[in-house]
């Protein structure tokens, strides 16, 4: 049976592997000022991150429409599989069950499954990689569902920011704990809970101790032994593989994958920030 994936532009799939793979991206939207970029294959998310940085005002972005995601549905042959980046955060997922529930009533013969991957990031491109490896292994519709969803369970997600504004701006952080935080020049070691909201875990006083940090609570978590880990990047390449480094080192990771964050994941880690997903 064939079969697709789809995603949102959320995933940090690279486009050589959405276009080597058995992928569809579904893009967002950023709004910065009065500019609308739309997260597709000719975004360049350095551009938005520049942008952001000029700008004063808030940004925003605005998730796919029930008919961006139909659209998507429509075009692809066999089984259809959605992974959307957290409910928690984004309308995204709801757009997509909507459209599954039109997709199913014209098609009650076919095979379609929305995931809540309650993560984003690096979090989805470990999903969608798992996913692809399952859908290709010859077994059914219903077991590959079963098993990413535990899958989706068991995954953790973790995060160091160099820069807090656009927390700030988008309301995760108080003005006054922006300027706190930003006058000591502490760096914070944040994730995911199990519903796929962001919580805080730690802070440190330089991008380096929050890495190590970062790479500590996944050498303790017995979850990561034998796992894929996936690392998203924004601008900072060096941080990937220095993250990659200890990894190595201290854990006991399958295989370890670094990819750039696209447009979306550009706009909430900024530049210097690190995504990784286990």
């Amino acid at each position: 049976m064939s079969f697709k994936i789809i995603v949102d532009s959320c995933c940090d799939l690279s486009w050589e592997q959405i276009h080597a793979g058995p992928f569809l991206s579904v893009p967002l939207s950023i709004l910065v000022g009065e500019t609308e970029y739309r997260d597709d294959e000719g975004l360049d998310p350095k551009i938005v991150v520049e942008a952001m940085a000029a700008s004063q005002d808030a940004s925003h972005t605005a998730c796919p429409s029930p008919a961006d995601y139909l659209s998507a549905y429509e075009s692809v042959e066999g089984d259809v599989y959605v992974v959307t980046l957290s409910a928690m955060l984004s309308g995204s997922h709801n757009s997509a069950w909507q459209a599954a529930q039109m997709f199913r009533e014209a098609h009650p013969e076919r095979n379609l499954h929305v995931f809540n991957s309650c993560s984003a990031s690096a979090g989805q491109t470990k999903i969608a990689l798992q996913l692809a490896q399952l859908a290709q292994s010859g077994i059914s519709f219903a077991q590959v569902v079963q098993e990413i969803d535990r899958r989706i369970t068991q995954m953790n997600t973790l995060f160091v920011l160099e820069n807090l504004d656009v927390l700030r701006k988008a309301g995760r952080l108080t003005r006054v704990q922006s300027l706190v935080t930003g006058a000591l020049r502490v760096k914070l070691v944040m994730g995911s809970t199990p519903e796929g909201e962001i919580k805080r875990h730690s802070q440190a006083l330089s991008i380096k101790q929050a890495l190590n940090k970062l790479v500590t609570i996944m050498a303790n978590d017995p979850r990561h032994q034998g796992e894929l880990l996936c690392i998203s990047h924004c601008l900072c390449r060096d941080r990937a593989e220095y993250l990659k480094g200890l990894a190595l080192k201290l854990c006991s990771f399958k295989d370890i994958l670094i990819n750039e964050t696209r447009g979306i994941s550009s706009f909430y880690a900024n530049s210097g920030g690190v995504v990784a997903a286990y």
